[in-house]
């Protein structure tokens, strides 16, 4: 009896470890680090942002220039002449905010390049990462670097190294990533 028990438990928890998933986590921001193509994306998007930001600025010092002009001269205007001020000014105001929005909005300029820059090396990384996922049997890849919040983690299941040489870089010693 003793033995028919023991051989059921022995059984039942092969069957159980069998059906454990295989997981690891990788570390997207460590390996968009490691990528150049990543970093010229990045300088290229940085460069943009400062130019347009300047340009916005630019008109915003315009607005504010005719604004303590207006203010100077009010006393000295027509209403009419007011008024066209005052229009002058709300028409300025709106093409800088026209303009703002169509290089920093939700569907932007500078999203759109992003898109352009950005997306295809996430692409790669996420293709190699899901090439090391099938030969490795993985089925859950947690990614560290997102909002996802790991409290701990083993740096044995860490997959970034893994997923950099799949994508054709350099494998980093434990030393070099601190």
């Amino acid at each position: 009896m003793k033995k028919i028990f023991l051989t059921a438990a022995l059984i039942a928890t092969t069957g159980l470890v069998s059906m454990a998933q295989k997981f690891a986590y990788v570390d997207s921001e460590y390996i968009l680090g490691q990528v150049p193509e990543y970093k010229t994306a990045q300088g290229q998007l940085d460069a943009l942002s400062l130019q347009w930001q300047k340009e916005v600025e630019a008109k915003y010092t315009d607005i504010d220039k005719m604004y303590k002009a207006y203010q100077a001269e009010q006393v000295l205007l027509s209403e009419d002449m007011k008024r066209k001020r005052e229009d002058d000014i709300i028409a300025k105001e709106k093409e800088a905010k026209d303009i703002q929005k169509a290089h920093f909005g939700v569907e932007g300029d500078l999203f759109k390049k992003r898109q352009e820059l950005v997306k295809p090396i996430q692409d790669k990384i996420y293709n190699a990462i899901k090439e090391m996922a099938e030969k490795t049997q993985l089925k859950i890849i947690f990614d560290k670097g997102s909002e996802l919040n790991m409290i701990f983690a083993d740096p044995k299941l860490d997959k970034s190294d893994d997923v950099l040489v799949l994508m054709g870089y350099k494998k980093k010693t434990i030393a070099d990533k601190k």
